[in-house]
């Protein structure tokens, strides 16, 4: 089959649009205020002790009738006077009843009432609680589990396991690093930016403001107008790693084979997540600021290279280099 061919211009005006569309929301961040709606929880129905207790509290990121699930293999429910036990088990949810303030507790001062149903509640330390819990929303239990120690173990060895495969593939010239390769394609240099950034954000946030992560944790939104700047801007460098990561997609099927996309997409998640472990590390210690400066002007020196491919298939667009037959879906043109 004979098809025409077209300049490539047509396509760069494309991924400018796709890329204006997905850094437009980034200009609105510098609009929104830094308050932090926490929802809060109604005393009409408790007892006069429980809201006096409540009055004597610190500032907690979460209230009464917050639903929590138990992460440990048991959590020990005490039984006024604190005699008997009870035991709840992994996986069992749990709701905030009651609030007291033991002051002469010199472990925890504060205590909570928490109940499984009507036949299991009982009192433990705050402390305790939360050690042993996670809240039910699939945000805050995403962040427990990407921020479990096994988890970060996990992504060190599956990164040194990708780097390590993507070397031996280097050397032996099957494969080509991502920074250094004939995919025409902005988005994953813009994904690897964006994932230094959020990690940035990330260890700027746990080390400047744990108290900001810590009400986003136990009352999270995917929505950057209801949260803080600076949480903001982190949760804009999430929706961007999605978007960008679709984008990425979109344009590396449309070049190359199934086969080379998946080596590819190997080496593109081995350098996002040795981004992430670096940029997360680094910055707790200051060095990471001016390293994400320099990989950023990096980053756009790299884009404004000029594109290896001048034509794209009249048949299905994929980007080539020159005319004849089309590596992705094998119509020639002309």
């Amino acid at each position: 089959m004979t098809m025409s061919i077209f300049h490539h211009k047509p396509n760069q005006k494309k991924v400018g649009f796709k890329l204006s569309l997905l850094l437009l929301p980034v200009l609105f961040s510098f609009l929104f205020s830094c308050r932090y709606q926490v929802p809060e929880s109604s005393l009409k129905a408790v007892s006069q002790k429980t809201k006096d207790s409540v009055d004597y509290l610190p500032e907690h990121y979460y209230t009464l009738n917050s639903n929590f699930e138990v992460t440990s293999d048991s959590l020990l429910l005490q039984q006024l006077p604190l005699i008997d036990v009870l035991p709840v088990y992994k996986g069992e949810k749990l709701v905030v009843a009651e609030f007291m303030v033991q002051a002469a507790d010199t472990v925890d001062s504060v205590w909570v009432k928490v109940a499984r149903d009507q036949e299991t509640m009982g009192w433990v330390r705050e402390g305790e609680l939360l050690k042993k819990v996670v809240p039910v929303d699939p945000i805050s239990q995403f962040i427990h589990l990407f921020s479990s120690s096994h988890t970060v173990a996990f992504f060190v060895i599956l990164a040194l396991f990708g780097m390590g495969y993507l070397y031996r593939a280097v050397r032996k010239k099957r494969l080509q690093l991502i920074w250094f390769n004939d995919i025409d394609s902005i988005f994953p240099n813009i994904l690897t930016l964006l994932m230094a950034t959020a990690a940035t954000l990330y260890s700027s946030i746990q080390h400047f403001v744990p108290d900001i992560w810590e009400r986003f944790y136990y009352n999270p939104s995917l929505n950057p107008l209801d949260l803080p700047f600076i949480l903001s801007l982190f949760m804009f460098n999430v929706w961007g790693i999605v978007l960008v990561g679709l984008a990425t997609l979109d344009d590396l099927f449309h070049q190359v084979r199934v086969e080379a996309a998946f080596f590819y997409l190997l080496g593109l998640m081995s350098c996002c997540i040795f981004l992430y472990l670096f940029f997360t590390f680094t910055a707790y210690y200051y060095i990471g600021y001016p390293c994400l400066v320099l990989y950023a002007v990096w980053v756009f020196r790299s884009i404004k290279r000029t594109s290896h491919y001048k034509f794209s298939c009249g048949n299905c667009g994929a980007k080539m280099k020159s005319k004849g037959t089309c590596p992705h879906c094998g119509a020639i043109n002309e």
